[in-house]
């Protein structure tokens, strides 16, 4: 388990020090900020859809490494797919990382994602994994307000 604990944290400071799709997204159709005020993350979720799809997502912002890392991730994992499954994966994550250390849950559905499910044991950090999805969920749904994890 240590072994697969070293892996989930490499994977998580890769994603920290080089974030994938990592600024502003010029053909955005849709966008939304998102705020965590205890620990200080701010971000934007910059989405292009097409149809019923993600074409493109980018994120731009300044946060601790477990939000930085979550929302490359999360970009990574969401471009390309279905408005639809998007809001499959996103409910999937947030059961997963907000869910009791006790319950057993699936990783293998996550994918990449389940690096993020030990979060779970750290209430606090559930926040800073989260922001970046209620944010992308704001940007799908045309919400204007700053999303906020208070």
């Amino acid at each position: 388990m240590s072994d697969l604990r070293e892996l989930y944290q490499e994977v998580i400071l890769d994603h920290t020090k080089r974030p994938r799709n990592f600024g502003p997204l010029e053909e955005a159709t849709g966008r939304a900020n998102g705020a965590n005020p205890l620990c200080g993350d701010v971000i934007a979720v910059y989405l292009e859809v097409v149809g019923d799809t993600v074409k493109n997502i980018r994120f731009a912002g300044a946060g601790c490494a477990i939000s930085t890392a979550s929302a490359s991730l999360m970009t990574e994992t969401l471009k390309g797919k279905t408005i639809e499954e998007a809001q499959v994966i996103f409910d999937c994550f947030h059961d997963t990382v907000t869910s009791s250390p006790d319950t057993e849950v699936d990783l293998a559905g996550l994918g990449k994602l389940a690096v993020l499910a030990g979060v779970r044991e750290f209430p606090m950090r559930v926040k800073c994994a989260s922001l970046a999805w209620h944010t992308m969920r704001a940007a799908l749904d045309g919400e204007n307000d700053t999303v906020t994890t208070e």
